[in-house]
């Protein structure tokens, strides 16, 4: 590497490391929940360590400080827990932390490891990786349309990109450097100058959208204050009733129902209703928007001594959902219970429908 593309390389990584130093440690300091906290920090952590170690040239510069390598262990597993906690407001919990720890901890069987077994974990931990990063694309690209948080779309399209290029980067390395560990394709992998400078680009910008846009994305489920414009505030009382009775007249109950479908079945513009589910409803996205009207019928179902035999996977496929897993999900972030416990715990006073139960 000449000396002119090394500086540029290490000027590249330099304004990358600050960009996510910047917001994590903003996002460490500030008052969102303790989730999103938690994972844009680690995330941030772990890319500046990532960012460091790949580099041919910073890393020996640093001595080969060890202590560096360990949160890029996990760089492909935090970045999946970020995207799932803040893209799809799911709390931190043991299941998603199991990711990150398996390659933390198949990063240190490597290191202690020899060829040709060292190889092999490597290829194995990178393709691993790769498929996490393309399963963040995945919930990144699903929740595009359900989203009603109009900063967090946006921010949608950087962290997108990232995931995909992060996740077939991975793969690629993983799989053509068993076969040809030589040729022009290494320069645009992390530790090279090209690659290194694609990835500090989308670091930067995702570092400064998400910075700008943290008050409208990770702020709390508030309902706004009715509009001042008399014609304004008419036209979305009128828009809330459309809703409110295609909603009491079981349109919730439609498996894979969006809001654009919705929308269509109003007549109504879909940036109106994003708009009112957000900010006249409280809720940030469209499907915790429908699973408040599916759990209160589940609620009613499950305490329903003439439902007591009925199974949970027919009351969650009547109510709408496609599988018992989203069902589960959903109404355990309702309620704080699985959907069998709820069920026996409304039940309890009566012996004999426990036993049915």
């Amino acid at each position: 590497m000449d000396d002119s593309l090394t500086i540029l390389d290490m000027f590249a990584r330099g304004i990358a490391v600050g960009a996510m130093g910047v917001t994590g440690l903003s996002f460490l300091a500030s008052g969102v929940s303790r989730h999103a906290r938690v994972a844009t920090s680690l995330i941030s952590l772990s890319l500046i360590c990532w960012l460091i170690t790949e580099s041919g040239t910073l890393w020996p510069a640093l001595g080969h400080f060890y202590p560096l390598v360990i949160p890029a262990y996990g760089v492909a597993g935090l970045f999946w827990l970020f995207v799932v906690t803040v893209f799809e407001d799911r709390p931190l919990t043991l299941a998603s932390w199991s990711p990150a720890a398996i390659l933390f901890v198949t990063g240190f069987i490597c290191e202690a490891s020899h060829p040709p077994f060292k190889d092999w974990l490597w290829a194995s931990r990178n393709i691993f990786g790769g498929l996490l990063s393309l399963h963040a694309a995945y919930v990144v690209a699903k929740g595009w349309s359900g989203d009603l948080l109009e900063a967090r779309r946006r921010l949608r399209a950087v962290v997108l990109g990232l995931a995909a290029l992060f996740s077939v980067t991975n793969v690629a390395i993983a799989l053509v450097y068993r076969i040809y560990p030589h040729g022009p394709w290494l320069e645009f992998t992390a530790g090279r100058p090209y690659g290194g400078a694609i990835f500090a680009a989308l670091m930067v910008a995702s570092g400064t959208l998400f910075l700008q846009a943290r008050p409208a994305v990770f702020g709390g489920q508030r309902r706004s204050a009715p509009v001042a414009d008399a014609r304004a505030e008419t036209a979305e009382r009128l828009l809330l009733q459309k809703l409110i009775g295609f909603m009491g007249a079981d349109g919730w109950r439609r498996e894979g129902l969006t809001i654009g479908e919705v929308a269509r079945q109003l007549g109504e513009p879909e940036h109106r209703l994003r708009r009112l589910i957000n900010q006249r409803l409280g809720h940030r996205n469209f499907a915790d928007f429908v699973n408040s009207y599916r759990i209160d019928a589940a609620k009613r179902r499950l305490a329903d001594p003439q439902d007591a035999r009925t199974t949970i996977a027919a009351i969650a496929f009547d109510l709408g959902y496609g599988s018992l897993g989203p069902f589960n999900r959903a109404f355990r972030a309702a309620t704080g219970a699985t959907p069998s416990a709820w069920r026996r715990q409304a039940l309890q006073a009566s012996p004999d429908l426990q036993e049915a139960v």
